[in-house]
């Protein structure tokens, strides 16, 4: 199976799960409705709640950035930007500082949204006392992901997938998400570069590669 197949097949499957999981979370917080109207407890409604609302940010997130919902290239930055802010929310340790109106200064092709989506889950795992991340452009239609807190850094190993430089039958969960958004990347002709230059900071560069 080449990787073009392998990519799909993640593709289908994340989706098949997030369609199968929406239904059931979304009747959680339906029956936290319908508890208030009884009067239930206060604690227990608040944490069923929070519980459910964690549960469909994640959905969102993973739908878009492993499933084929990523894939459309009409998905806005302001879409994306509310799922990751919805995300990052659950445990605010990392928060987000960027404009969802921002020119980009390219037309993002197909896929866009699923890689931009990896790249920001990249920054925030690369924070793992807290911190931002931000969003900015650079020349040569570059977009620019920046992750800054205490101690930024890759997790060990994350580099070297990125650059498929580790075994399939090496990876850990550590490690599934980077190489997977190596996938994606060559699938939908995407271009990522990894900057740990500092040690508070990490800069991630996606570019669309220039099609002979």
């Amino acid at each position: 199976m080449n990787d073009q197949n392998t990519a799909f097949l993640i593709e289908l499957i994340t989706s098949k799960i997030c369609h199968d999981l929406t239904n059931p979370v979304g009747a959680v917080a339906n029956g936290v409705e319908i508890m208030e109207e009884m009067g239930a407890n206060n604690d227990v409604i608040s944490l069923i709640s929070l519980s459910a609302a964690q549960a469909g940010a994640k959905l969102k997130t993973l739908r878009l950035a492993y499933g084929l919902g990523g894939v459309d290239e009409s998905i806005k930055l302001e879409h994306i930007h509310q799922i990751f802010g919805e995300y990052i929310k659950r445990d605010n340790r990392v928060t987000q500082d960027w404009d969802p109106h921002m020119d980009i200064g390219f037309e993002p092709r197909r896929g866009f949204p699923k890689l931009f989506m990896c790249c920001l889950l990249l920054a925030c795992d690369a924070l793992p006392k807290g911190g931002v991340v931000t969003v900015g452009c650079e020349e040569n239609d570059t977009l620019l992901i920046k992750a800054e807190g205490t101690n930024a850094a890759l997790k060990e190993n994350v580099l070297n997938t990125l650059n498929f430089k580790t075994a399939v039958e090496d990876l850990d969960p550590n490690l599934v998400h980077s190489y997977i958004t190596k996938l994606f990347a060559n699938k939908y002709g995407y271009e990522m570069a990894v900057d740990e230059g500092s040690e508070n900071f990490i800069f991630l560069r996606l570019k669309q590669a220039v099609v002979s």
